[in-house]
């Protein structure tokens, strides 16, 4: 009895026992399923880090401004703080590059909104400096003009953040370049930056 019941099934087919041959199925098959389950794995810590949520970098002298509303008017806006980071804005949107004059900070708060970086500086600030700033003018979702008033020689401002600078060759201008040009404030990432009002000259 005890001899019948150690003997394994045959295949009627082959003629071969199947315990080895369905071990080994269960086997590749496990295996499968750890190497999908880890490329799933793989791809959601992927997708996590490129899309899921990251805190914001520190760039010492951020300022954070609390924006309480963004709706649309046509009347001239007034801010509580030079330049603005956000806020009321024009319905349309200043086109995205460097101006060689002044511009309507409610045409610039829209295109921050939709995710530029506002860099002004001063009209008395030394060419030099102002030339350096046109090159940063040069990139998408950047927006450069001289301004009156500011409370610093060059003043950068995103949507809620902003940055006052003594000298446009500090190399914060570009790290808060590099983190809020369509950063994590944006209200409208993606919005267009051209096709608004504006000419500038880059």
């Amino acid at each position: 009895m005890a001899s019948e019941t150690a003997v394994a099934p045959v295949d009627p087919w082959t003629g071969k026992p199947v315990r080895r041959r369905r071990r080994g199925v269960v086997t590749v098959a496990a295996g499968v399923a750890v190497a999908v389950a880890g490329l799933v794995l793989t791809a959601d810590v992927v997708a996590y880090r490129r899309f899921g949520p990251q805190p914001e970098p520190r760039i010492p002298g951020v300022e954070r401004v609390a924006i309480h509303t963004r709706f649309h008017t046509t009347d001239p806006v007034r801010y509580d703080r030079t330049p603005p980071a956000g806020g009321p804005h024009a319905p349309v949107w200043l086109n995205c590059g460097v101006y060689a004059a002044p511009v309507p900070p409610e045409n610039a708060v829209h295109s921050m909104e939709h995710g530029a970086v506002w860099v002004t500086y001063r009209p008395d600030l030394p060419a030099g400096q102002v030339a350096a700033l046109r090159l940063l003018g040069r990139r998408p979702y950047t927006v450069v003009s001289p301004y009156p008033g500011l409370p610093a020689p060059v003043v950068a401002s995103a949507w809620g953040r902003q940055l006052r600078l003594d000298d446009a060759a500090d190399e914060r201008l570009q790290r808060f370049l590099d983190v809020y040009r369509e950063g994590p404030l944006t209200p409208e990432r993606g919005g267009p930056c051209h096709g608004g009002t504006g000419a500038p000259l880059t």
